[in-house]
């Protein structure tokens, strides 16, 4: 046709260029998500939530025993809840540091447990009477001698430790052994997966924080457990926090008002009322009044007299709807 117009070599391959990329956009395989082998054990995000919770009650319970053992005021804050491999892990931490491996019996494998060094001399300083306000940094090893002071606050964490596991399963972490150095702790395999969780300790002046490990492939075992830990706790606090609840409410004072809901009144003429007047309500006798409880409508009666004491005497009971 006369009309037609000859496209340009420029045109001819924008054309062919927009089609292979919109086709690029459509492949199947874009949409596919990357799968890492060498982590086959990954941990489902509800469990990371529950895990996340009760590490929350962890950090609180470890707050009050480490205050009162240093007795000093402690402040343990869950900073994350992570899963990562266990030489990612060991890279993050410190050099020098004070690391224990952690058996945790009934289940195979060892847990990891790290104090940064900004915490444990603090610590040692105010177990051997000092006021761990020094403020000075010291970067060196653990001696045995402070290792072994530094048994009774493991004796502590690992006990909050295993009373904030005990609603899932019951573990018992006992320290088999102690390093210094993250790359010599060699108790998993570079590429395990392991659930690495943070916590941040600040007291007297100092702020560090301490990390535990523990293998991802026995968190996983405990799906179940996980599971049957949330629908016992809904079963159990739906009998038990109602009568805690109502335990704590018996005593409390409520406003109890009976109202005669009648027709309204313009403010014109109400200004114009003058003593004599007589106000006609359109309310019969006989017709129920409203009982409100703290301003909500619950009961329908009469309004009568027990002696000298005025009483409502109640008829039907409002249903409520939400």
């Amino acid at each position: 046709m006369p009309g037609d117009r000859l496209l340009s070599q420029e045109e001819i391959d924008s054309v062919f260029r927009s089609l292979k990329e919109k086709s690029r956009v459509e492949e199947p395989a874009r949409k596919a998500v990357p799968y890492d082998f060498r982590r086959p054990d990954r941990i489902a995000k509800h469990q990371l939530r529950a895990i996340h919770l009760l590490h929350e009650n962890f950090a609180r319970n470890l707050a009050s025993s480490l205050s009162a053992y240093l007795r000093a005021y402690v402040i343990v804050n869950l900073v994350s809840v992570e899963q990562l491999s266990f030489a990612e892990f060991s890279q993050c931490l410190p050099s020098p540091s004070c690391l224990v491996s952690l058996a945790m019996r009934p289940y195979d494998g060892n847990a990891v447990l790290e104090i940064n060094p900004s915490l444990v001399f603090p610590i040692l300083e105010m177990l051997l009477g000092g006021s761990g306000r020094s403020g000075a940094k010291i970067n060196r090893e653990v001696t045995e001698i402070e290792q072994s002071i530094l048994d009774g606050l493991y004796r502590i964490i690992l006990h909050d430790l295993k009373q904030a596991w005990a609603p899932v399963t019951t573990i018992d972490f006992t320290i088999e052994a102690r390093e210094t150095e993250p790359q010599l702790l060699q108790i998993m395999s570079p590429n395990e997966a392991v659930l690495a969780i943070g916590l941040e300790v600040r007291m007297a002046e100092n702020t560090g924080m301490m990390n535990i490990a523990m293998p991802s492939i026995i968190v996983k075992m405990l799906r179940q457990k996980f599971d049957q830990q949330w629908s016992v706790r809904r079963a159990e606090s739906t009998a038990e926090e109602q009568a805690r609840i109502l335990r704590l409410i018996k005593p409390a004072s409520i406003q109890l008002d009976a109202r005669l809901r009648g027709p309204t009144l313009p403010a014109r003429d109400l200004l114009e009322l003058e003593p004599g007047d007589v106000l006609e309500l359109d309310y019969p006798l006989d017709r129920p009044l409203d009982i409100l409880i703290n301003g909500v409508a619950k009961f329908r009666g009469s309004i009568g007299t027990t002696g000298r004491k005025r009483a409502f005497l109640i008829r039907e009971a409002i249903q409520v709807r939400d």
